[in-house]
């Protein structure tokens, strides 16, 4: 955001302020004042002017704008109302150089999941991905998927979901007492580097928010059908905030990320190119990778598809 606007609103937020003490505070003239006000109203606050002047009140729209204003963590927001992929936005401008940027829509056309599965993401959702610049080597990369997986769950109970992560990023809804679950967000993370550095991360994530099931794939569940509507606003805020939290204490990852998982304790197959393996998942090793007592021995396994077995 804007540095003058920004200060406009940080002042409003505590107001009223009139026209010419914020002119005067700034250096700026009124006009210029009255300028950003109406640029401010169409970004989304709502800004009142009365006898005593301007103050902020409300924030009603989602917007770029309104999304940074007193979010609590170091990043930019780019908006769009549709995208076909807020990745696909998200690594043009991780090649330019863009740091710490996250793109936000309301709607994405053409969203996917891993393995390219099409990911249903209509207009009521949290569609967001984060740019990235971490000083790690690529066998740390997924670290920052538990990380986006925890901040993910972490908001979604903040918001009243009882909200859990299947290995390795699926945040889910657990239902009954076998291991069975609905899928509430999930988590896409694409990398560029060289062998003993990350060069930038982009971490999608795509939580099923205001939506309603029926437009859900089938298996899929909402925060609206869990625990009704949340401010999205607030949502993405708080998912940022906790995700910077983990980022910059990569140690706290994983620990957290046990405290919220589903998939440990039950018996699950994991596909894989080399194969699949089944067995008991017992724990994540510190890079986030799966562990699995089988009947031929435990087995480590730092990617694939993983699926919950019912107990036999």
């Amino acid at each position: 955001m804007q540095e003058t606007r920004r200060a406009i609103l940080e002042s409003v937020a505590d107001g009223p302020v009139t026209g010419p003490d914020l002119a005067t505070d700034l250096e700026i003239s009124r006009a210029a004042v009255w300028k950003h006000v109406d640029e401010l109203r169409d970004a989304g606050f709502e800004i009142e002017s009365g006898p005593d002047g301007y103050r902020l009140a409300g924030i009603a729209d989602y917007t770029g704008a309104t999304v940074e204003f007193d979010l609590e963590a170091p990043f930019a927001v780019e908006y769009h109302e549709a995208i076909g992929s807020t990745n696909d936005r998200a690594r043009e401008l991780a090649t330019d150089g863009a740091a710490d940027v996250v793109v936000l829509a309301d709607e994405q056309t053409g969203g996917r999941g891993r393995l390219e599965r099409e990911w249903t993401a209509p207009s009521g959702g949290v569609w967001l991905s984060v740019v990235t610049r971490p000083t790690i080597a690529p066998p740390r990369a997924p670290l920052y998927t538990l990380a986006a997986s925890v901040a993910t769950a972490r908001a979604a109970r903040e918001a009243g979901v009882d909200a859990r992560i299947k290995w390795p990023n699926d945040v889910v809804v657990a239902v009954g007492e076998a291991g069975d679950y609905r899928k509430l967000a999930g988590i896409l993370t694409e990398m560029e580097g060289e062998t003993d550095r990350v060069a930038w991360l982009v971490v999608g994530v795509g939580v099923n928010a205001n939506l309603d099931v029926e437009e859900l794939p089938e298996g899929a569940t909402s925060v609206r059908e869990e625990a009704g509507d949340v401010d999205r606003r607030r949502f993405v805020q708080r998912l940022l905030e906790e995700f910077e939290a983990l980022r910059t204490d990569l140690a706290a990852v994983v620990p957290a990320w046990r405290d919220l998982a589903l998939t440990l304790g039950q018996r699950v197959r994991v596909e894989r190119p080399a194969g699949e393996v089944v067995g008991d998942a017992v724990d994540v090793t510190d890079a986030g990778a799966l562990v699995l007592e089988t009947d031929d021995g435990r087995e480590t396994v730092a990617a694939g598809d993983c699926e919950h077995l019912r107990p036999v």
